[in-house]
């Protein structure tokens, strides 16, 4: 298992070049700081704009390859350059990688947990009122656009916070501007705010796991392996959970393992809509002020996060598969 896993992240590492190198090249030439600077009113002089893009590293006059192997030396020692209102990258990485990660953690968790459940139950119970009844609202989440479910929430909260005469449902950022108190009163705060947009990504990713986890338990209860472990003695509820539900989780392991790249990445209408300044949110921002550094910056971490997801999913697939683990 361990040579198997050392030759994927061999082969990781590869890949993490090839996406980093693309990444800044594919930024430098798609945005342009420049015309960013020169639009402002009033326009400012051109030796200035020229001054601030050699500064940041990001002068469209400066071979490409040259601009790149400068950021890369600066990016293996973890400096990442200044974003183009001049802070620094990594300071404003560091403090949306944590608004992310409380924003989407409990969401994605509960998601995943939810549609497993959901899919297996959906499976044991084929053609039954309660598979058809899941089916039907999984279906129906799947075609609502993350965004538009994310507004008929808040919509719903606006309702139910006007029905009561008091704001029982918070929905706007990540806390209470300005509120005292002591630990429980800061903490309950946070943690109604973080209900909607949990609420959100939660039904969003139990609707698709729910899809992927009863077809693939389907195909197992129709197995040879389980009628075997069957006749053998088991009762049919012991065979499902020792044999079923396990080898039903195999390919889940990819899907789940690349799901993971949606705490951080892939939540950027959810952070728009109910006012969470995380890293989906900074990259829409980054894009329209053409700022190359927190652009390469965001994509880097995505890419990294996508390797790691796939050797998450290798591990895991040694992990559930014994086979794998002498490949």
């Amino acid at each position: 298992m361990l040579a198997y896993l050392t030759k994927r992240l061999g082969y990781y590492a590869l890949l993490l070049a090839v996406a980093v190198f693309l990444s800044y090249v594919l930024s430098s030439l798609a945005l342009s700081p420049r015309g960013y600077f020169e639009g402002r009113q009033p326009p400012p002089p051109a030796e200035s704009v020229e001054a601030q893009l050699t500064a940041l590293g990001i002068n469209d006059r400066t071979p490409l390859l040259e601009r790149f192997g400068t950021w890369a030396s600066h990016a293996v020692r973890g400096d990442f350059g200044r974003t183009i209102d001049s802070s620094g990258v990594g300071e404003e990485f560091g403090r949306r990688i944590g608004v992310s990660l409380r924003l989407l953690l409990a969401g994605t968790l509960l998601g995943t947990v939810a549609g497993i459940l959901a899919g297996a139950w959906g499976a044991l119970r084929q053609y039954r009122f309660s598979d058809r009844a899941v089916t039907v609202l999984a279906f129906l989440l799947l075609s609502t656009p993350t965004f538009l479910l994310a507004v008929l929430l808040k919509l719903g909260a606006m309702k139910a916070n006007q029905a009561a005469g008091a704001e029982l449902i918070s929905f706007t950022g990540e806390k209470t501007p300005g509120l005292t108190g002591g630990a429980g009163t800061l903490l309950g705060d946070r943690a109604a705010h973080l209900l909607l947009p949990t609420l959100s990504i939660a039904l969003g990713t139990a609707a698709a796991y729910s899809r992927y986890q009863r077809g693939t338990m389907l195909d197992v209860l129709g197995s040879d392996f389980l009628r075997t472990a069957r006749a053998k003695g088991l009762t049919h509820r012991r065979a499902v959970l020792t044999h079923g539900l396990r080898t039903a989780l195999v390919p889940m392991s990819t899907f789940f393992a690349y799901g993971f790249l949606a705490l951080f990445t892939g939540a950027a209408f959810t952070e728009k809509i109910f006012g969470w300044h995380g890293m989906g949110s900074w990259f829409i921002d980054a894009i329209g002020k053409s700022d190359v550094n927190s652009v390469v910056a965001v994509n880097v971490f995505a890419a990294v996060m996508v390797l790691l997801s796939g050797f998450l999913a290798d591990v895991l697939h040694a992990a559930l598969d014994p086979r794998v683990r002498t490949s």
